[in-house]
C-alpha cells in the first residue's frame, strides 16, 4: 500500500513544461530519455503525473484521444512510469484508476510489456493482440519491391487523412498533421496515381522509428519500409502486428531482429476498430 504521504499527493495534468522531468523519469527506470517522443505526446495528448516533494516526478503517463474533439471515441495510454524509489507502492495503480475515472466511458487501448500486463488485467484490460518490436540495420537484398513510393507532398495530406481514418476506424488528424514536421521521412505508396499506403520514419535517440505504417497489402508495406530504410544510416525500429507474419519474416530476413513482444490491450471494447489487415505498425506504441 502507498504510504500516507504518497497517497495524499495530488495527480495533476502535465504540459510541455514537464518535458525534462518526464525524460528524467524515463531515465530513472532505465528507459531511454526519449525527449523528442515525450514532446509529441505531451503536445498531442494529455499528460498526468504526481510531483515528488523532493523534486521531479513520482509517476507520469500520457493519454492520446482520438475521434471528435469534445467526445473522443478512443483513448490510447502510454509512457506509464513510476520512479524506482517509489515502485511497488501502488502508485501506478492509483494513477491508472484516476485515468479510468477521467476517461469515463471512452474505450481505451495500450501496449503492455510482460511486466505491466498483470496490473492492467487487474484493472479490467483484456489482451486483444500482440506486437513484435524489431530493431536493426536494414539490409537490402532480393528483388526490389514493385510498388512505387515517393515523398509525401502537402497536397497528399487530405487523402492520407481519409485513408488513415478508414484504416484506423477513428480520426487521428491531430497526430497525422504533425508528421511532416515531426518525421525525418514521410512517404506514400501509389498505384495509377492513387495513394494505397503511407509511412513515416522519425528520430528516437540513435534510431529511426518506422510508424505509422499503413498499407493496402504486404507488398506495399515492404516497399514503404525499404524506401524509408534507404533514406537513413541509422538502425530502424518498428512494432509490427503479429498477424502480419509475412512482413515480420521479410523484415527479419533484411536485418531487423525481434527484441520484444508486447500485448495490445483494450478496455471497454472487444478489439481495436478499423481494418487490422492494412494497419501494420503504430506511429508509436505509446499512442496508436
Amino acid at each position: 500500500m502507498p504510504t500516507p504521504s504518497l497517497a495524499a499527493l495530488p495527480i495533476r495534468r502535465l504540459t510541455l513544461r514537464d518535458l525534462h522531468a518526464c525524460a528524467d523519469l524515463s531515465e530513472d527506470r532505465g528507459w531511454p530519455r526519449e525527449e523528442y517522443k515525450w514532446g509529441l505526446l505531451l503536445a498531442a495528448g494529455k499528460g498526468y503525473g504526481i510531483d515528488d516533494p523532493d523534486g521531479g516526478l513520482v509517476t507520469a503517463c500520457v493519454v492520446t484521444e482520438y475521434g471528435p474533439y469534445s467526445e473522443p471515441d478512443l483513448g490510447a495510454i502510454g509512457m506509464v512510469l513510476v520512479a524506482e524509489r517509489h515502485a511497488r507502492q501502488g502508485i501506478g495503480r492509483r494513477l491508472m484508476r484516476h485515468i479510468l475515472s477521467a476517461m469515463g466511458t471512452t474505450p481505451l487501448t495500450l501496449h503492455a510489456t510482460p511486466y505491466g500486463r498483470t496490473l492492467y488485467e487487474e484493472l479490467g484490460f483484456k489482451v486483444t493482440g500482440q506486437a513484435e518490436m524489431l530493431h536493426g540495420h536494414f539490409k537490402p537484398s532480393g528483388p526490389t519491391p514493385a510498388v512505387n513510393t515517393r515523398a509525401a507532398a502537402a497536397e497528399d495530406l487530405a487523402t492520407i487523412l481519409r485513408l488513415d481514418e478508414e484504416v484506423l476506424g477513428t480520426d487521428r488528424t491531430h497526430l497525422i498533421t504533425r508528421l511532416p514536421a515531426f518525421a525525418d521521412q514521410f512517404r506514400v505508396a501509389e498505384e495509377s496515381g492513387r495513394i494505397i499506403g503511407y509511412a513515416a520514419a522519425w528520430p528516437n535517440m540513435n534510431t529511426h522509428v518506422v510508424g505509422p505504417l499503413i498499407a493496402r497489402d504486404t507488398a506495399t508495406a515492404q516497399a514503404l519500409l525499404a524506401s524509408l530504410a534507404a533514406g537513413t544510416d541509422r538502425p530502424l525500429r518498428t512494432d509490427i502486428d503479429v498477424r502480419h507474419e509475412e512482413l515480420r519474416a521479410w523484415a527479419r530476413d533484411h536485418g531487423l531482429a525481434p527484441v520484444a513482444l508486447n500485448s495490445v490491450m483494450t478496455y471497454g471494447i472487444p478489439e481495436l476498430p478499423g481494418d487490422w489487415s492494412r494497419r501494420f505498425a503504430p506511429l508509436t506504441v505509446a499512442a496508436l
